[in-house]
C-alpha cells in the first residue's frame, strides 16, 4: 500500500518495517487484461498492499462504490507478498470490470530515509530509471497488462532540495523514456508536498521528459482531482490523474474488511501509441539502438557523461559515423538534442548528421563547450518507423576527439 506516503508540508516518510518480498512468478499465457490499465474511468478506486483474494475482489465488486485497484506488480520496495497476483487474477478482475492501477516500487530518492536510493547523479539516475522501466514491462507482459498501459512508479515522500530535485526528475526522465520505446504509458505517484511539487513544477523543463499520468498523495478526504497548490489544474487535465484522498484507513464491504488507501480516479488510456507529446532518449550503450565501428572506443573519463559510458574516435577525412536508432510514431517536425561530455581535448567541430525526409543534414557542435547538459541541434523533419536518425560522423577538419554520447528526438 502506499501508506509510506505523509501528506502536506510536514510530510514525513514511514520506515519500511515488513519484510521485503517479490510477486510470485508469473508464467506468461494466453491470459491477458480486457484492454490496457487502468483504461478510461471516472470514479473512486482503492489501492491496498496485497492484491486480496479472488473472493475478497468479487465481494467488493458487488458491495462496494469502488471499481479500480492499485496493484504492486514489481520493486524491491515492496513490502508484501503477492500470492494472487498472477496473470489469472488480472484476467479475472478486468473480465468482472475491474479497472487497474500497476505500481512500481523500487528505488528512492536519494535524500530520503526510503531504500534502495536512486542515485544523485543525474546522468546516472536517468539510466537507473530506465532500467527500472524495462523491469516493470516484465512484470507487466508477465501478468497480461498489455501495451498502452500505464505503470506508475512510487516515489516515497523525501525532503526536496535542488540536487534531489534533479535526480528523481532524471530518474523520471529515463523510466519515462524507456516505457515509450517499449510501447507503454509513463505515471508517478508520490505526495503532494514533495514528488508532486517538483514534477509539476518542472512540468515546461526541457531538461527532463514529462510522466503521462500523475497518481499524487493529498490526505485531504475529498474525492476529487484537486492538487491544490501542489500541482497547477491546467496540468496533466486530460484524463490524466489519480487523487489518494485519504490513507490507513480500515473499511468493510459485504462483511469484508481491507486496509485500504482511498483513490478518485480520472483517467483515460485508449491507445497504445506513444503520447502526442513523444520523447525517446537512445544512449551509446542502449541495447540495438547503437552502432558503431571498431574505431571508435569506449571511454568512463568525464564525469559530465550520460549513463555509464560514452564513446570516442580521431578525426579522419572518411565516411565513419556512429548512428542512434528510433522509432518514431510518425513523420512529423522533431527537436533534435545531443548530450555529450566537453574537454579542451575533444573536437570543436564534431559533425551530426540528422536524417530527415529530404536526406542528411550536418550540424557541427563544439565539444569543448556545454557538455553534460542536452544541446539542441534544431527542429527537423523526420520520417516515421525505425531506422538511424542521428549519426555523428569523423569526418571533420577540426582537432579533438570525436564524442559520442546520447541523443533524444522530441515530438512537441
Amino acid at each position: 500500500m502506499l501508506a509510506a506516503a505523509r501528506l502536506g508540508p510536514g510530510a514525513a516518510p514511514v520506515s519500511l518495517d515488513a519484510v521485503r518480498a517479490t510477486a510470485r512468478p508469473a508464467t506468461v499465457t494466453s491470459l491477458a487484461a480486457a484492454g490496457p490499465q487502468p483504461g478510461t474511468y471516472l470514479g473512486k478506486g482503492f489501492d491496498t498492499c496485497t492484491a486480496p483474494a479472488q473472493s475478497t475482489m468479487n465481494t467488493w465488486r458487488n458491495a462496494s462504490p469502488y471499481r479500480a485497484v492499485g496493484i504492486y506488480i514489481s520493486g524491491s520496495s515492496r513490502s508484501c507478498a503477492q500470492p494472487n497476483l498472477t496473470a489469472t487474477w488480472v484476467t479475472n478482475q478486468t473480465n468482472a470490470g475491474w479497472h487497474l492501477i500497476p505500481i512500481e516500487l523500487d528505488k528512492q530518492a536519494p535524500c530520503g530515509t526510503r531504500t534502495p536510493k536512486m542515485s544523485y547523479d543525474p546522468a546516472t539516475a536517468r539510466s537507473e530509471g530506465a532500467s527500472r522501466a524495462t523491469s516493470a514491462v516484465n512484470a507487466a507482459q508477465a501478468l497480461g497488462i498489455p501495451a498502452g498501459s500505464v505503470i506508475y512508479n512510487d516515489i516515497e515522500h523525501y525532503p526536496s532540495s535542488e540536487s534531489c530535485k534533479a535526480a528523481v526528475l532524471s530518474y523520471l526522465s529515463g523510466w519515462t523514456e524507456r516505457l515509450h520505446t517499449l510501447g507503454y504509458l509513463s505515471g508517478m505517484y508520490s505526495s503532494g508536498s514533495s514528488g508532486v511539487r517538483d514534477l509539476c513544477g518542472a512540468y515546461h523543463d526541457t531538461r527532463y521528459t514529462r510522466v503521462d499520468h500523475l497518481f499524487f498523495g493529498w490526505w485531504n478526504g475529498v474525492a476529487d482531482t484537486d492538487a491544490g497548490d501542489y500541482c497547477p489544474d491546467g496540468y496533466y487535465a486530460n484524463r490524466q490523474r489519480i487523487h489518494q484522498y485519504t490513507g490507513d484507513s480500515y473499511e468493510t464491504w459485504g462483511g469484508v474488511r481491507i486496509y485500504i488507501d482511498r483513490d478518485y480516479l480520472d483517467v483515460s488510456t485508449g491507445t497504445t501509441e506513444p503520447p502526442q507529446e513523444f520523447s525517446v532518449t537512445i544512449d551509446n550503450t542502449t541495447a540495438g539502438r547503437f552502432t558503431a565501428s571498431a574505431n571508435w572506443g569506449t571511454s568512463t573519463y568525464s564525469g559530465q557523461r550520460f549513463g555509464t559510458d560514452y564513446r570516442f574516435a580521431t578525426p579522419t577525412a572518411a565516411s565513419d559515423v556512429a548512428w542512434y536508432r528510433a522509432n518514431l510514431p510518425e513523420t512529423g517536425s522533431y527537436q533534435v538534442s545531443v548530450w555529450y561530455p566537453a574537454d579542451a581535448g575533444y573536437n570543436d567541430s564534431t559533425p551530426y548528421l540528422v536524417s530527415t525526409t529530404t536526406g542528411n543534414q550536418t550540424v557541427r557542435v563544439n565539444q569543448r563547450q556545454g557538455g553534460g547538459q542536452w544541446v539542441s541541434l534544431g527542429m527537423f523533419t523526420l520520417a516515421a518507423g525505425d531506422g538511424d536518425k542521428v549519426g555523428v560522423s569523423r569526418w571533420t577538419s577540426g582537432t579533438g576527439y570525436v564524442i559520442a554520447d546520447a541523443v533524444r528526438i522530441t515530438r512537441v
